[in-house]
């Protein structure tokens, strides 16, 4: 359950004791990491099962609901950090910057185009194009870090990573 190395580097950036939404949360790995650090988490994803072993961590409120079936159920303005990691639906940018409250810390983090070279995703719906992740903050947030790398890790992967603050 090691949290992804990017958002380590990056999470000290969410304001103290915030609350903070971890979309797509998956086993649970980064609403646990975010919770020891002092956040209130809201854990979401479409299927809960594979964080059940974390499920009593103190701090993290987990949700179950398809973030690409329904309307977005989150309030506009009132988190202090948003965390993505490894998803993509693209009509959730802009709700993304709505919900951050001035000053909250975006930090995103997913598959990228050139990743069918390494393994999946292969979709194109599923990966970022080139400078896409840049563009959907522009105008809205302060970019404080961006790469787009293929990150030779144990399994390599093309992938872009995003830390901006919301102006």
């Amino acid at each position: 359950m090691t949290p992804m190395p990017w958002l380590v580097r990056w999470a000290g950036m969410i304001p103290a004791g915030g609350r903070v939404l971890d979309l797509a949360c998956g086993g649970g790995r980064h609403a646990v990491f975010l919770a020891g650090l002092g956040h209130r988490v809201e854990a979401v994803d479409v299927d809960l099962g594979p964080s059940a072993p974390c499920r009593d961590t103190p701090g993290v409120t987990w949700r179950q609901y398809d973030l690409e079936a329904g309307a977005w159920p989150f309030e506009a303005g009132v988190y202090q950090g948003i965390v993505v990691t490894n998803y993509l639906h693209r009509p959730l940018f802009p709700h993304l910057i709505d919900a951050l409250a001035p000053g909250g810390v975006l930090i995103y983090a997913t598959f990228s185009a050139g990743q069918q070279m390494y393994g999946r995703p292969r979709n194109p719906l599923h990966l970022l194009l080139p400078g896409e992740l840049l563009e959907a903050v522009r105008g809205h947030m302060r970019v404080v870090a961006y790469e787009d790398v293929v990150d030779g890790g144990e399994v390599p992967a093309r992938v872009q990573r995003l830390c901006a603050i919301k102006s």
